[in-house]
């Protein structure tokens, strides 16, 4: 339920190991791209996926439910839940599915599902707002429906991989109990598996996706204070992580770009709101937005140092990651936005976002942005012309061969 980047992911994935999947969207772009054998996200590995998957009739797609998903063994909600106005999620993709498989078990006396929802949402959700919606419909017979909380791990330009092996696997049931049908699934996973209740699995999203942006507003609060004092951010950072023992992991504290993406902004605003709500004192978290949409004007300041009014820009990368044709919050976005907005004439290359491809929420950026259609260049522009700045948000401008005054990779601090 849901052909987002979660959804489409898990029906390439699943149809792969030879499950027989439905997906279902609203959306008949995504539903007819499927049929057709191609993806309708940009994520490494997907397409071939689904091509293979169609070819031995394992996947199809369709734009409401079907008779057919009340007789599936498992039921995966993979809806958005985007930000709400006071930073909390929108739930009104995940009422609606929920009220929509209720009748569906209504309307099929027979049927019994295990529905698992992956979408992140606030703890107490199932209870106070899922479960609920199942009660009301089916009254005596909701036993028939089996509720979990699967969150998901998945990292955009590398989800095919954490799909089949995440860091960890999350199961929350009413009672804590293991899920009979996301066993199997799962079976021959070497990831750990925690089995809690639901409250404790409805939260892991929010920690670990609050403590990358913590990682990350971090790293970018040091690299600051490193240019700032003419010190080599690149070296500060090569020693903190060399310490394996005390300092974790290298993993999101590489001073460079701004965090951004469909995940971290979304969930760290709806952390913020449920720490207000409850009462808690959450000062860091409270500050990582305003700290993150400081390091994008000190980015912009970064950049744009001596250099002319009017002067010719080339960003490459416009996506908020590598091999991503994802365009939410992406802080490459606001860059670009500022960059024009100073007087700049911007170009932009980035391979993998095309506009007549884009569809969802990422087509509702290019409708609010739509510099990004007029700006974007092609590769034989991009090499073939003199430019003043080259702003690299990837690391990848020494894979071209580009003539500019001054090249500034953003990526990494240095």
């Amino acid at each position: 339920m849901g052909l987002g980047y979660v959804g489409v992911t898990a029906a390439a994935c699943l149809a792969s190991q030879g499950h027989d999947v439905i997906g279902v969207d609203p959306n008949a772009t995504k539903v007819d791209t499927i049929l057709n054998g191609k993806s309708p996200i940009m994520e490494p590995g997907v397409e071939d996926l689904i091509r293979g998957a169609r070819t031995a009739n394992k996947v199809t797609a369709v734009t409401s439910i079907v008779p057919e998903v009340a007789q599936a063994d498992l039921v995966m909600v993979c809806v958005g839940t985007p930000s709400a106005a006071d930073g909390s999620h929108n739930m009104t993709h995940i009422a609606e599915v929920s009220r929509q498989l209720a009748v569906l078990v209504k309307e099929n006396p027979y049927s019994r599902l295990t529905i698992a929802y992956r979408s992140t949402i606030r703890p107490g959700t199932i209870e106070e707002l899922i479960q609920p919606i199942f009660d009301g419909v089916l009254s005596s017979e909701a036993d028939r429906i089996e509720l979990v909380y699967y969150p998901e791990f998945l990292r955009e330009a590398s989800a095919v991989q954490d799909f089949f092996d995440p860091p960890k696997v999350v199961i929350g049931t009413k009672t804590g109990a293991p899920c009979k049908v996301l066993d199997e699934i799962n079976e021959g996973m070497k990831a750990p598996v925690f089995y809690v209740k639901y409250r404790e699995s409805e939260l892991t999203k929010f920690v670990d996706n609050t403590f990358h942006a913590v990682k990350t507003v971090f790293a970018n609060e040091v690299g600051r204070l490193c240019v700032q004092l003419g010190i080599s951010a690149a070296e500060i950072h090569r020693i903190f992580v060399a310490d394996t023992k005390l300092n974790i992991s290298p993993s999101y504290l590489r001073p460079g770009g701004a965090f951004g993406g469909s995940c971290l902004p979304k969930d760290v605003r709806a952390l913020q709101h449920i720490s207000r709500s409850t009462g808690g004192s959450a000062h860091l978290i409270e500050s990582l937005i305003e700290s993150n949409e400081a390091h994008k004007s000190f980015l912009f300041n970064y950049v744009t140092k001596e250099l002319e009014f009017g002067a010719s820009v080339l960003m490459i990368g416009i996506s908020f990651k590598r091999d991503s044709d994802d365009l939410r919050e992406s802080p490459n976005v606001d860059l670009a936005r500022m960059l024009i907005t100073a007087g700049y004439q911007v170009s932009i290359f980035d391979p993998h976002v095309k506009p007549d491809s884009l569809i969802g929420q990422n087509l509702g950026v290019l409708s609010n942005s739509p510099f990004i259609r007029q700006l974007l260049v092609d590769h034989p522009t991009m090499e073939g012309t003199s430019w003043d700045l080259v702003v690299d948000t990837r690391g990848t401008a020494s894979d071209y061969s580009i003539t500019a005054r001054r090249t500034v990779d953003i990526s990494r601090l240095s």
